[in-house]
């Protein structure tokens, strides 16, 4: 086992021994985003200037609002919103003027294919002021952090005896990341590998899905007063565990235990 700056991340994931490996990454990844954008960041030039140009995501809002930094939080929401303004100007104005013009056509274009070239227009453009409110730089950010991960995870499948070892014994990860990786393995791993990594995949997600299927099972029969006296077993956390397993990391306690976010 040889360790290095870019497979450390991806042990230490796989030794909290939770349900994905791939959760606590990108959760550890969107917090050190969430803490450098409300942070020194705020004040460099390049960095204002992907924010104005991005913005962010309702998700990403939220926790920057909650954040430790209300003044840094809206300096960059001051030069978002003067850069969406600029932006919108011209598309607000192509809308007037197509609305104006659909409304003072006769009946009868508005009936032919010129009214519907007119409603067309309208609606593309839209769509381009609904494009202002669908990109995020932090999201981008994780986005290729995880790409990054991911083939760090390839790598030492196909290298690392022991990870390998230890991934196929672990808790496997959630069906989101179980289908990132299998929609790459194909490109990341050779003919020959191929069959082994989906096997033991499959095999490992199966299993683990069957055991979360006993956990949320069982939470749900200490609801019977036949089973009030029964040992709680596994259940106790296991809304929270099937919830993350099936949609990825979302709600219960943090995917890092070290981790105690401001937001």
């Amino acid at each position: 086992m040889r360790y290095h700056i870019d497979t450390i991340p991806l042990w230490d994931a796989m030794k909290l021994e939770d349900e994905c490996l791939l959760c606590a990454l990108e959760r550890k990844t969107e917090l050190g985003e969430a803490e450098r954008y409300l942070g020194a960041s705020v004040m460099e030039p390049d960095i204002r200037v992907q924010v104005n140009d991005k913005g962010f995501c309702r998700h990403h809002q939220t926790m920057l609002f909650v954040g430790d930094n209300r003044l840094g939080h809206a300096l960059m929401l001051e030069s978002h919103m003067i850069e969406t303004r600029e932006r919108l100007e011209k598309p607000f104005e192509q809308l007037r003027k197509a609305a104006h013009a659909y409304a003072e056509a006769s009946m009868l274009d508005r009936m032919t294919s010129k009214g519907a070239a007119a409603r067309k227009q309208m609606t593309a453009i839209a769509g381009d002021v609904a494009k202002l409110t669908h990109s995020c730089i932090m999201c981008d950010s994780i986005a290729e952090n995880m790409a990054r991960y991911r083939r760090t995870f390839f790598h030492l499948y196909k290298t690392d005896v022991e990870f390998r070892e230890a991934f196929v014994g672990g808790k496997g990860v959630c069906l989101h990341h179980a289908a990132e990786l299998l929609e790459e393995a194909p490109e990341k791993l050779s003919a020959k590998e191929l069959p082994g990594f989906i096997d033991d995949l499959c095999d490992l997600e199966k299993k683990n899905l069957d055991r979360m299927q006993e956990d949320i099972s069982w939470f749900i029969k200490k609801y019977d007063y036949r089973f009030g006296n029964e040992p709680w077993k596994n259940s106790r956390d296991a809304v929270e565990r099937t919830v993350n397993k099936l949609r990825g990391w979302c709600v219960g306690k943090e995917p890092n235990p070290e981790e105690k976010p401001g937001f």
